[in-house]
């Protein structure tokens, strides 16, 4: 029996950065390994339970071809945490969130920009066989982790997505810019 693999994404109240970026995910993720192979979910640090997504992160979501008619906001737990294989947060800030909450957590856990710059130094060469999601994200998430501190990180503010709430809709472009330029180097990671 082959258990799907799992990708969390979180930032703050999981209505626009994390919800976007797990609707996106799971789509390619879905398309490059089958529907069930690779769950991708969200949570919030300060969630805004149980709210749908924030209508112009949806409609930037729906303009990608995503969908988001079932999400529902939830609350980051140590439940949440206990079973994932990768978390992906929008701020160093939720990362320290989730490793305070989850210490093991601590090689699993990445900003979508530090990650995307990390996936950028794993070369097709080291990429596992392509086996299962799971087994291959089980290999993945390790590689990726080693490849920390071999240049200096980016400053805090450039490793964070933008958090539009109550802003303008130039703020959610630029939120849908910063993840949409993150993803292709992840994909490829992720074996997309």
């Amino acid at each position: 029996m082959t258990f799907p693999a799992r990708i969390l994404t979180v930032c703050t109240g999981n209505v626009c950065r994390s919800p976007y970026l797990e609707r996106r995910l799971q789509s390619e993720l879905d398309r490059a390994w089958g529907v069930g192979a690779v769950e991708v979910r969200s949570a919030g640090t300060g969630a805004v339970v149980d709210s749908g997504m924030e209508p112009q992160a949806l409609a930037l979501l729906e303009a990608t071809g995503g969908q988001a008619d079932d999400f529902v906001a939830r609350q980051l737990t140590p439940v949440i945490l206990a079973d994932q294989q990768l978390v992906i947060v929008a701020s160093r800030d939720h990362r320290k969130d989730v490793t305070r909450m989850w210490p093991k957590g601590l090689s699993r856990t990445h900003t979508l920009v530090d990650l995307a710059g990390l996936a950028a130094k794993v070369t097709d060469e080291e990429l596992p066989p392509r086996t299962s999601a799971h087994e291959w994200l089980a290999a993945v998430v390790p590689l990726l982790a080693s490849k920390r501190g071999l240049e200096l990180p980016l400053p805090a503010e450039q490793a964070a997505i933008v958090d539009p709430i109550g802003q303008g809709p130039e703020v959610f472009a630029q939120m849908q810019q910063q993840i949409e330029d993150s993803l292709p180097q992840l994909l490829r990671v992720l074996g997309c």
